[in-house]
């Protein structure tokens, strides 16, 4: 089915709320509301966050339309949610008195717009809401999917110990060779990591200047960047977990797209970078992000720089399971973004 470009519109605002959630911990659903073509309240889940059962999606944006509007009945409005509504949610928004709900997966187990049931389909009720189901339905199912799958992974490795799970590089296997030092930076604080150690490059005087963040590609790590690193431009440029200096999980199961999305999203956050240099190659890696990406090609390593952080077939777990990952999810190119 065919959904006009102003659903998938309003939806595609919708997931960038899901994707707050999920940043904060919360199952990432968002929602937005709607009148006359232009989004007056945004909601996301915060069950977690406000320890309100009630405090889904769609009531946190009903209850911010209601305020903005100065009135309970939005029966000129349009109710834009990510997952089937729950029978409370479609409750809710049948109060409220919506034009519409559209919303974009299923929900096989609570959905209360037609899978379990269907909440809005009875002649009986004192008011009728438009229902449109399906817009968008495959990303808002993976953004759901991808956070879940994170969490598992998350409740994976917190049962191995580290020493058993990660690998790090010794120095003396990048002796003598030309790597900036005084530019290298590390944290194990991210929650993503789960006592991890993921390093970068920083050419940054004052860390709280906003940065351009550099990612390497499948045969590269942040060394790559040194010339970019040496410009007056503030640029960090990172190491994927399994890449270059940052610890290096042993388990090629360990490596899931949704973990290494997680870990950038943080990193993100950490540095506060307003922009993204990447291979073309990591673009289903990257293209959940909300920031500008910039497609390029790093500079060739010589091989001694290149093979470095990998000293034994263990430490090449990353690369190789991430090319898989990447292999499995390449859609087509993002087109460029500057």
């Amino acid at each position: 089915m065919t959904h006009s470009p102003e659903d998938v519109g309003f939806m595609q605002l919708a997931l960038l709320q899901a994707q707050i959630a999920a940043d904060a911990g919360e199952v990432p659903v968002g929602a937005v509301v709607v009148r006359a073509g232009q989004v007056i309240a945004k909601g996301r889940n915060t069950p977690l966050a406000k320890h309100d059962p009630t405090a889904h999606a769609e009531v946190n944006a009903i209850r911010a339309a209601a305020a903005a509007l100065g009135n309970y009945r939005l029966d000129d409005c349009t109710l834009y949610v990510t997952l089937e509504p729950c029978a409370m949610c479609s409750g809710a928004a049948l109060h409220a008195r919506f034009k519409r709900v559209v919303f974009g997966a299923n929900e096989p187990k609570t959905g209360a717009a037609g899978s379990v049931l269907n909440v809005f389909d009875h002649a009986q009720l004192n008011h009728q809401t438009q229902l449109t189901g399906g817009v968008l339905a495959q990303a808002c199912a993976q953004v759901l999917q991808d956070f879940f799958e994170q969490r598992r992974a998350a409740q994976q490795r917190q049962k191995v110990p580290l020493r058993e799970d990660a690998l790090r590089t010794p120095d003396s296997a990048l002796e003598g060779l030309d790597v900036p030092w005084p530019l290298s930076h590390f944290t194990t604080d991210l929650p993503a990591l789960e006592g991890l150690r993921l390093h970068w490059f920083d050419n940054r005087q004052d860390a709280q200047v906003a940065p351009h963040m550099y990612v390497h590609g499948l045969d590269g790590w942040s060394v790559q960047y040194a010339a970019q690193l040496q410009s007056t431009e503030p640029v960090v440029a990172l190491d994927l977990i399994g890449f270059g200096l940052s610890d290096k999980p042993k388990k090629i199961a360990a490596h899931r797209m949704a973990w290494h999305a997680q870990v950038l999203r943080e990193f993100l956050a950490l540095t506060h970078a307003v922009g993204v240099h990447a291979p073309r190659e990591m673009a289903p890696l990257l293209s959940g992000l909300t920031l500008p990406i910039q497609w390029l090609e790093p500079s060739a390593l010589s091989a001694p720089l290149r093979d470095a952080p990998y000293p034994d077939t263990g430490h090449m777990a990353g690369p190789r399971a991430l090319r898989t990952l990447l292999a499995g999810r390449a859609p087509a190119p993002p087109p460029i973004r500057s």
